[in-house]
């Protein structure tokens, strides 16, 4: 947790928000880079607020912006990606998850998190991000192509080999090919 982006819960005015805006320098961007596995993290910006919810309650509200590049997935050619995300995340007083190995439900609203003594918002910006970041990213136009692969002398398998009716037009075609018309 950095402090400088850490906000410890007490110091935060309950009557008014308290206003952030993180803008890594590049060293940081780019270990974040390498950590996510991205050829380039070339822009990042996180700004938004930090207001209580009530009592006890705190809420992140916040606007998310990146410039990433990443290899494509079919050609292997860089693709540039922007990002602009709005993202609200819950950090709800008392409220706990179960630290066992049984199966846990997960509730509904998975943007609420137990509140502790701090919210980072560099370590929510760092999640977003990884969130956000497109998981297979494809470059326009790639198309990816059949590719069919077998031994010497045995016929290789295709794609329409495995559809459900390609047997019974394998059998059609070796009755037809028995026939003489």
């Amino acid at each position: 947790m950095s402090e400088s982006t850490a906000f410890r819960v007490a110091d935060l005015p309950q009557n008014r928000p308290t206003r952030f805006e993180l803008r890594p320098d590049a060293p940081a961007m780019a270990a974040l880079a390498q950590e996510l596995g991205l050829n380039e993290l070339r822009k990042l910006r996180f700004a938004g607020e930090i207001r209580a919810m009530g009592k006890r309650d705190w809420e992140v509200v916040a606007e998310l912006g990146a410039t990433v590049v990443q290899d494509c997935v079919v050609t292997l050619d860089p693709v540039t990606t922007r990002i602009d995300q709005k993202l609200r995340r819950s950090f709800i007083a008392g409220m706990e998850y179960a630290e066992s190995e049984e199966e846990v439900e997960m509730p509904e609203d998975d943007s609420s998190e137990p509140l502790g003594s701090h919210i980072d918002v560099q370590e929510i910006m760092e999640e977003a991000l990884a969130l956000f970041v497109p998981q297979y990213p494809r470059k326009d136009g790639a198309v990816l192509g059949e590719s069919v692969h077998a031994e010497p002398g045995v016929a290789p398998m295709r794609d329409e080999d495995t559809r459900p009716f390609a047997g019974l037009a394998a059998l059609r075609d070796q009755l037809d090919g028995g026939r003489e018309d």
